[in-house]
């Protein structure tokens, strides 16, 4: 019988104090299993459904790009330019297209203050679209 421990000697059935564990075991590593297997699978099976649009995957204007240097040096569309002639160029860009884009490409060495003082002078010119060029890691 399940569960009770048979005296060999002959005398009488009592009830087994211990829990057989190996069944519990048995399934819990089935289940252990299971889940390695399927997780993978069900991490890249998440649908999501983009929506569609149609027109041009390119930019409909032309971005003024803005080159800062490891040595602080600025080009603005290839020309070279400080602080304040930066700020006049801008200004000028602003006033024939307030939607205008600047991308900024900085040198992976410019220390970040320089970096801010940038931003600040684009940003004060008002220009909200601001993108910053990298590389794929």
């Amino acid at each position: 019988m399940a569960g009770w421990m048979v005296d060999p000697d002959g005398g009488e059935d009592r009830p087994l104090a211990e829990i057989n564990v190996t069944p519990l075991v048995d399934v819990m590593l089935v289940l252990l299993v299971i889940f390695i297997i399927l997780a993978p699978v069900m991490a890249n099976s998440l649908k999501v459904n983009l929506p569609r649009a149609s027109g041009d995957a390119t930019l409909s204007q032309t971005p003024l790009t803005v080159v800062l240097q490891a040595d602080g040096a600025m080009l603005l569309n290839d020309q070279p330019v400080d602080s304040n002639l930066l700020a006049q160029r801008l200004k000028e860009a602003v006033q024939r297209d307030p939607e205008l884009l600047v991308r900024i490409d900085g040198d992976g060495a410019t220390p970040y203050q320089q970096v801010a003082r940038l931003l600040s002078v684009v940003q004060a010119q008002g220009i909200r679209k601001i993108a910053f060029t990298t590389l794929r890691p």
